[in-house]
């Protein structure tokens, strides 16, 4: 059975204050206790199994001193309020480390939980014999009210994360406060953030065990981790599947990164966690100059990075960080764009017959021009859109661009049909078609003068779904046609059924050419296979005179790229068309 005193130990150590960084919260109670006393020296000392430990202290240089004989150690035993007027002329005192090092003044409150243990003692300590007033141990004995309220506080409300049991975001953020308030950094400061499992991986999970489940296995996890780490490293449970620990050292060399990789095998072992997540570590420097929430956020960047690596784990890096800081700006930054009348624009990609050389039709391509960032290439933003709740808006407004301009063009003489490009989010939105429809009701636009284009991916990802939107589109007189054909999954059986007339062959393919017999084999073959399909082939990036007559043999029907025009606005279009069809009259 255990002992009274051993009760006592674990609830203090349960606590995790020991040995733990400074606290402003507790360092502003110890402040208030020296001030009222209108002494030099005040610490909350808490009592360990042979030394006392200043959570908090004014006027101590020292962290600790020996159990042995020091006053706070009779309060912890006692539970009582202990006032000694003068150590030196006490029986038991006069000879303890506090007598000797001149402190003849002890006035120490008891710091007792809520069961009843005591922790130790909020103190103050004076040079000078004295005696006490009722207000003064009133005022000290709600000093050390307080001391347990706050330790409270941070421990059992909103401090511990339930699932785990372990310390929680907000006590990470605290601690790492308390790091960076620090006297001097004599050494580096890392943390290390494990992530057991990837977003979607949660999401399958859910849906299919439930939460209760998912809660089951990261408690798993945060034992395991636990007993990896060591008890003298605080675990801090971060969110849902996110664990962090920081070490007083720089771990992010190599015998660091051996480290971790044992770390996440250790993980493994004997645990379904491998057949169910995919856990990845991130590691990262604290700085003096950074936040909590900034050092947490390095931490998660990194193990987004670790997924990408074999190893899945590294290092922080400042180039990956600011490429996503820079991807999350641009995604915030489109809906003003979107809103605005001077950021988004579209240009015109002419699209040529190969046989006559005539211009017979044009894709429609978006440009923005960032207010601060400048021109902004569609390669590096149309990708982050495409995956955000801004594709809807993003299609309709380039559409609404596109038949406006083409109306615009007719009116002078310009009437090519215009090509625009959707996504699979598109063939999702239910009222889609009705949408393109209105909008070419609004710009009196022929639904023929229309081509909308789709990649095989698009299809593919909900196929049954993107065959009746596209039929509908198609049975209202809309062209369709596959893009970048060759690159997604292609299967010859949807190819035969999908009401598509148009097919567009990649330009990684078309510019492959060169390489050899193979690659030009290719292309001939993906331009036979469409014709055969009953397809119309376009290539697409075409830039040179000798690729241009190579498709023009192979039977290619179109072609575009800067051979004929780089993207053009709509008033260098029109006039790039009518010099094109003034050259071929002249030609003729």
């Amino acid at each position: 059975m255990k002992t009274n005193e051993e009760i006592r130990l674990a609830a203090l150590h349960s606590l995790k204050l020991l040995d733990t960084p400074a606290s402003e919260s507790f360092d502003r109670i110890t402040r208030m206790a020296s001030q009222i006393f209108d002494l030099p020296i005040a610490a909350i000392s808490l009592t360990d199994s042979d030394r006392q430990w200043f959570k908090a202290r004014v006027g101590v240089e020292h962290q600790s001193i020996p159990r042995d004989k020091a006053p706070c150690a009779a309060v912890a035993e006692s539970t009582e309020l202990l006032v000694v007027p003068d150590l030196s002329k006490d029986a038991h005192y006069h000879d303890s480390v506090l007598a000797k090092t001149g402190v003849r003044f002890y006035a120490g409150a008891p710091l007792t939980t809520r069961e009843g243990h005591c922790l130790g003692a909020l103190c103050v300590l004076g040079a000078e014999p004295r005696e006490t007033t009722e207000n003064e141990i009133a005022s000290l004995q709600d000093l050390a009210a307080m001391v347990m309220a706050q330790i409270e506080l941070q421990h059992a409300y909103g401090r511990i994360e339930p699932v785990s049991g372990l310390p929680n975001r907000t006590q990470f953020s605290e601690d790492v406060s308390d790091l960076l308030r620090g006297p001097a950094w004599r050494t580096a400061y890392t943390g290390v953030l494990i992530d057991l499992a990837e977003t979607r991986q949660l999401d399958d999970l859910s849906r299919v065990m439930g939460t209760s489940e998912i809660d089951a296995k990261v408690r798993d996890a945060a034992q395991r981790l636990r007993a990896i780490v060591g008890g003298k490293t605080t675990l801090y449970h971060v969110s849902t599947t996110q664990f962090a620990f920081i070490r007083d050292r720089n771990i992010a060399g190599l015998d660091c990164m051996v480290y971790l990789r044992q770390l996440l095998g250790d993980l493994d072992d004997e645990s379904d966690l491998r057949f169910l997540m995919t856990p990845a570590i991130g590691v990262a420097p604290l700085k003096p100059d950074t936040t909590p929430s900034d050092f947490l956020r390095a931490m998660s960047s990194a193990a987004q990075d670790a997924r990408l690596t074999a190893t899945h784990v590294a290092v922080f890096s400042q180039a990956s960080d600011d490429r996503y800081q820079r991807s999350f700006r641009l995604l915030q930054d489109f809906d003003n764009a979107l809103q605005g009348s001077d950021q988004l624009s579209i240009v015109f990609q002419p699209r040529v017959s190969l046989p006559d050389g005539h211009c017979v039709g044009a894709e429609v391509l978006l440009r923005w021009l960032h207010p601060e960032l400048g021109a902004i290439s569609p390669g590096e933003f149309a990708p982050i859109i495409e995956q955000s709740p801004h594709i809807g808006k993003m299609t309709a407004w380039v559409l609404d661009a596109a038949l406006r301009e083409a109306g615009n063009l007719k009116s002078r003489g310009v009437i090519v049909p215009v090509s625009v490009n959707i996504s699979a989010a598109n063939l999702d939105e239910p009222d889609f078609v009705q949408r393109v429809q209105l909008s070419l009701l609004r710009h009196g636009i022929r639904p023929a003068m229309l081509e909308l284009e789709v990649t095989e991916s698009a299809i593919m990802k909900d196929a049954a779904n993107a065959l009746a939107k596209l039929q509908a589109l198609s049975d209202g007189g809309v062209r369709l046609s596959i893009d970048d054909f060759g690159t997604g999954y292609s299967s010859l059986s949807y190819l035969q059924t999908l009401p598509t007339t148009v097919v567009k062959i990649d330009q990684s393919f078309i510019r492959s050419m060169d390489d050899g017999f193979r690659e030009t084999n290719l292309v001939r073959s993906m331009i036979q296979l469409s014709h055969d399909l009953g397809y119309q082939v376009v290539a697409e990036g075409v830039e040179t005179t000798e690729a241009a007559e190579a498709l023009s043999k192979m039977g290619c029907d179109e072609a575009q790229g800067y051979l004929f025009a780089k993207p053009l606005s709509p008033a260098a279009f029109e006039e790039w068309f009518f010099e094109r069809k003034i050259e071929h009259q002249i030609a003729c």
